[in-house]
């Protein structure tokens, strides 16, 4: 997966690039005023002040007043991140609540692009996994998603796993097939299936459906694999 920057993580959380540089620099420095931090960044003193004037607005930085000089602290990183959280918390819930009607649709095929995409998507479908869950994918890609297949596992759903390389989980059976290569496959509750490829960059793209027929010949697919592969499992006994 892509690796991100201390600053771009900060950027996850609503800071612009430039505030999450100057909070790197509270977070190094301590307690400095504005013209501190210009030299300290290389940030202008107008950009600076009126970044840090933000940072405040948004629960990144706390004003100091010491007799005529103005100072800024950073808000601890780890109640920063979770007073964000929180908030973003808070108005998931609002809009739930206040979301207009969605109009019914035909399930029909959607394409999923980028890789950080796929993998929400993927995780999403496992957080939703009624009763079982086919999973096909390099054994690598499921280290990706241990939280979510622990949480199935602990409430002990069906879960299939056709992968690469010996792995181990509990409460669920593991296939030790050919190399997976990119491609990633899920079928949820012969419901739900995403199947493609993934990797860096933006170009990653996989098929996700709920269409009957779809579903059937993926699933056949991937029993037929399994039929096979529990066969040369026998053969090795």
């Amino acid at each position: 997966m892509e690796q991100t920057s201390f600053t771009e993580r900060l950027m996850e959380f609503g800071l612009t690039r430039q505030e999450a540089s100057i909070y790197q620099c509270l977070l190094t420095e301590g307690k400095v005023t504005g013209y501190e931090v210009a030299k300290q960044t290389g940030i202008s003193r107008s950009n600076a002040y009126n970044s840090l004037a933000s940072m405040t607005e948004k629960g990144a930085a706390y004003l100091v007043e010491e007799a005529s000089t103005r100072k800024y602290v950073p808000v601890p990183l780890n109640e920063f991140c979770k007073n964000r959280v929180r908030k973003l918390e808070e108005s998931a819930r609002w809009l739930q609540e206040h979301m207009p009607s969605e109009k019914a649709y035909a399930e029909g095929y959607i394409t999923i692009e980028g890789a950080e995409n796929i993998l929400n998507k993927i995780k999403n479908l496992l957080s939703q996994v009624d009763q079982r869950v086919y999973i096909s994918c390099t054994r690598n890609y499921l280290l990706l998603l241990i939280r979510e297949l622990d949480a199935l596992m602990e409430a002990r759903k069906k879960v299939l796993i056709i992968t690469d390389q010996p792995a181990t989980f509990h409460n669920a059976k593991v296939y030790l097939g050919e190399s997976r290569g990119m491609q990633v496959g899920v079928i949820a509750d012969s419901k739900y299936v995403l199947t493609g490829e993934y990797g860096e960059g933006s170009m990653n793209t996989c098929l996700y459906s709920g269409q009957k027929n779809f579903v059937e010949l993926y699933k056949t697919a991937l029993a037929n694999e399994i039929k096979l592969l529990s066969i040369r499992e026998e053969n090795r006994d």
